[in-house]
């Protein structure tokens, strides 16, 4: 009898292990053990056959951060609801709790029975928490960098998910750098300075970086194999000359770099290209052999091209706008851009849709394929007009909506025009109040009624900016402070709550300056620019005042002291802009009118007189052509200015034949005033050669006149030519000009001289177009000089350069330059000594003076 009791109470015991093992394996996750104990032998339950009980209550135990009743709850089981003991509520709390992948260990206990409730315990083993970490095998600034990847933060939960994914992030941060065998090791370690805390120590071998050897191409027998490699953009042989691609394997560039070689192939014609195979071969520890296996197919040509479905335009009108002919390479890309993506808006899409045909749609079949030759029929679906129902503007938060709405070319009840849509994002980047890269357009089309709403969304971005430099020239410190608002707002001025930190929003231009080395030189200006004089018409208004004082003394003397040796310089400009409609709607006309006086004590050796005033008024007259897509770092377009200036003609009116030098003395005690007339011509061309690789090409030329032979040359506004422009002071009055690998001013003669020519050609490289930090690199050689007299004007008698540098466009200050340039006709520098063999040059701003 005892032995078949025995024999039951066994069978129970294995029955009860059998029965949580397999509740146990439902509820595992992560390989990680977790048991259901439902009490023991004395609690009299029956595992062979399950009862029903009611749930008298639940605790947690083993939770040091955790909520106990959010736990309780994350199990769904509820106090005073029934439940069967074994069974799968049981399993399904074990499995709830377990999913949240918060705990080590999970198991729960069946602590009492009292009539026909049950009382469960849950007990838990959190998982630790990560207390900190650290790095060996890198530098610290690897280090840091890494540390922004992986984005570990201290009390996050550790598991094992968390430690692969950070080996992950490091392993692919650093094969992209091209360390393709690094390896990373993470170890853990209890902290005993925190409760369930670790710490992660993360030991990272990069090993050396892995290049690439050589890019072998087998079955290219129809393309040269030097141009399938420059297509590959960022797989790239080791060279060790090209210092913009480091040739560093990375097998996501490289599936990218083989689908632009099949498009190569499709634009020569071979429409069949395939890509069969590719190998990545190590032939070291440091390099790697890409073998890149093709067939190529045989070349195709455009044969037959129909239109069906045109009721518009004809199918002459079509073929023009096209431009593809019977007998030409078939070429995708170019067939895709003449048919709705060219850059110049001459395509087929473009042709309806400038005329409000939004719904347009176009679709090129090969209707026969027959031995090298293709026949298309391009399939037009014309639908209707759209007109244009409202414009919405998002995401400008700071300038006025009036601001940007008076910029946007689409307005309501208009046709639909697709390239006033692409004017209207290039003139709301040339405002520079907004991220060029983040300009967005939402064509929202009604098709129902025919119309469309166009959404246009911005992102504001700085644009106030601050000049802070400090330089050595003329024996002395030269400082600078000046503070430019883009985007101020005379309007809300008398506003307490537009003061953020200054009231904005309007467009209007603010700019302060002033520059000084003490009681030796100063000077100020101020600039006030408002764009839309009465808010309706693109007519801009200016106003700028500016003093200038020179002195040889070096400490403070009264302007009334006898010894007093100084000038000065003051001005008031009135100008007016305009734009044009015509020639086309790039031209613009500016006006302005300056008066300015000069007065001199005891100042000799800069003009023709050295005490005396002389007054000077001009008209200004410019006339601009500006196409250019971008105004920091542009790809397209052109910039065309013309400029005259002109002072009446005071000797011819007074019949005067007085000599220069006589003519701005002051023996009677009469003011005189100058005289003189000056043209400029300068120009800029922007050529996209290579995705974002452009040439900047610039000329410039310009000539200060006299309307009296007697008179003599004006003094003032003449050209000064070399160097960075920013070395010495200005005068007053002369235009300075830039000549990168010259010493400043010196490749002019003293004092300035009447004409100038300037040759510029650079070539461009984009390293940032992030508008917060926008950074490019550039080559250059460029050539000018300025002749005294009219007879020595040679504009092909230049002084040549050539150098390298660095162009930084930081909203907060503006574009800033570094230059290193070598002089290729050091002898032609006027004063001084013959130019330095190559000497570095410091700019600020896009332009030194006009050309």
């Amino acid at each position: 009898m005892n032995s078949y009791f025995n024999h039951k109470i066994t069978f129970l015991k294995k029955l009860k292990f059998i029965l949580v093992i397999l509740i146990a394996i439902n509820a595992r996750i992560n390989n990680a053990s977790a048991q259901i104990i439902l009490g023991s032998s004395d609690l009299n339950i029956d595992f062979a056959n399950p009862k029903d009980y009611e749930l008298g209550g639940i605790t947690i135990e083993g939770t040091n951060f955790l909520d106990k009743n959010m736990l309780t709850e994350s199990t769904g089981l509820i106090v005073g609801d029934k439940i069967t003991i074994p069974g799968q509520k049981t399993a399904k709390a074990l499995q709830n709790l377990w999913e949240m992948n918060l705990f080590a260990d999970v198991k729960i206990y069946a602590i009492k029975i009292q009539n026909k409730q049950i009382f469960l315990r849950i007990d838990v083993e959190e998982r630790p928490r990560l207390a900190k970490f650290s790095f060996t095998g890198l530098r610290h600034s690897e280090s840091d960098d890494v540390r922004d990847k992986i984005k570990l933060i201290r009390g996050k939960i550790v598991t094992e998910n968390l430690v692969v994914n950070t080996e992950n992030r490091i392993k692919n941060f650093f094969v992209d750098k091209g360390y393709f065998d690094c390896e990373v090791n993470i170890t853990q370690k209890r902290d005993t300075t925190s409760v369930n805390g670790v710490v992660l120590f993360i030991n990272v071998k990069k090993n050396k970086k892995i290049r690439i050897k050589e890019i072998q191409f087998v079955g290219a027998n129809q393309m040269n194999v030097g141009k399938l490699k420059r297509t590959m953009k960022e797989t790239k042989e080791y060279k060790w000359w090209n210092i913009f691609k480091q040739s560093k394997y990375i097998d996501e560039n490289f599936q990218k770099d083989k689908q632009s070689i099949v498009d190569k192939y499709n634009n020569k014609g071979f429409r069949d290209i395939r890509i069969t195979g590719d190998t990545v071969v190590r032939v070291d520890k440091r390099y790697v052999k890409l073998i890149v296996k093709l067939d190529e197919g045989k070349k195709f040509y455009f044969r037959k091209i129909e239109w069906v479905g045109n009721t518009k335009h004809t199918n002459k009108e079509l073929n023009d706008r096209l431009g593809i002919k019977r007998g030409d390479i078939f070429n995708q890309s170019l067939l895709d851009s003449r048919l709705q993506m060219s850059q110049d808006s001459r395509d087929i899409s473009s042709l309806y849709m400038d005329d409000g045909y939004l719904f347009f749609q176009v679709t090129p079949v090969e209707v026969v394929v027959e031995n090298d030759s293709i026949d298309f029929e391009m399939r037009i679906y014309e639908g209707k007009q759209a007109t244009i129902n409202k414009i919405i503007l998002k995401g400008n938060t700071k300038t006025n909506d009036r601001v940007v709405m008076r910029e946007i070319r689409t307005k309501p009840g208009q046709l639909f025009n697709r390239s006033d849509i692409i004017r209207t994002q290039r003139e709301l980047s040339q405002l520079r109040y907004f991220n060029e890269q983040k300009l967005g357009v939402n064509p929202k089309p009604n098709p129902q009624d025919g119309t469309v709403d166009i959404e246009y969304t911005v992102e504001e971005k700085p644009s106030d900016q601050v000049q802070l430099q400090a330089g050595w020239g003329n024996k002395s410190i030269i400082g600078t402070l000046g503070l430019t608002f883009n985007n101020f707002s005379t309007k809300n001025f008398f506003k307490k709550d537009a003061w953020k930190p200054l009231p904005a929003g309007d467009g209007q231009t603010l700019a302060l300056s002033a520059q000084s080395s003490g009681f030796q030189y100063q000077y100020y200006s101020a600039n006030f620019v408002e764009p839309w004089l009465g808010g309706k018409k693109p007519n801009s208004f200016s106003i700028s005042s500016s003093h200038l004082k020179r002195s040889n003394n070096y400490t403070f003397v009264k302007n009334s002291d006898p010894a007093a040796q100084y000038f000065t310089i003051t001005g008031l400009t009135f100008g007016l802009g305009k734009r044009l409609k015509k020639p086309d709607d790039y031209f613009q006309l500016y006006q302005e009118i300056t008066i300015q006086q000069y007065f001199l004590k005891n100042y000799a050796g800069v003009f023709d007189f050295s005490y005396g005033k002389a007054n000077e008024i001009n008209y200004k007259f410019v006339l601009s052509r500006s196409s250019n897509d971008a105004p920091i770092y542009p790809r397209s377009g052109s910039n065309l200015t013309a400029t005259a200036i002109f002072t009446p003609p005071f000797s011819l009116l007074r019949n005067s034949t007085e000599s220069s030098q006589n003519y701005y003395k002051v023996n009677d005690g009469k003011t005189k005033w100058v005289e003189y007339y000056k043209w400029k011509f300068s120009s800029a061309w922007y050529t996209e050669i290579f995705p974002k690789f452009v040439m900047a090409a610039k000329f410039g030329i310009g000539y200060l006149g006299r309307y009296n032979n007697k008179m003599g040359y004006s003094p003032f506004q003449r050209f000064v030519l070399g160097g960075s422009g920013l070395g010495y002071y200005n005068f007053g009055g002369n235009e300075i000009i830039a000549l990168r690998g010259y010493d400043d001013q010196k490749v002019s003669s003293t004092g300035g001289d009447i004409a100038i020519s300037k040759y510029t050609l650079e070539f461009r490289y984009p390293l940032s177009l992030n508008p917060s930090a926008t950074i490019y690199a550039l080559g250059f050689t460029e050539g000018g000089y300025t002749f005294a007299t009219k007879k020595e004007f040679n504009p092909f008698s230049v002084a040549k350069s050539s150098g390298v540098g660095v162009r930084v466009f930081l909203p907060m200050f503006g574009l800033l330059g570094l230059d290193y340039g070598w002089p290729i006709d050091p002898f032609m520098q006027r004063q001084g000594t013959p130019a330095q063999k190559g000497q570095i040059h410091f700019t600020i701003g896009a332009n030194i003076g006009d050309l």
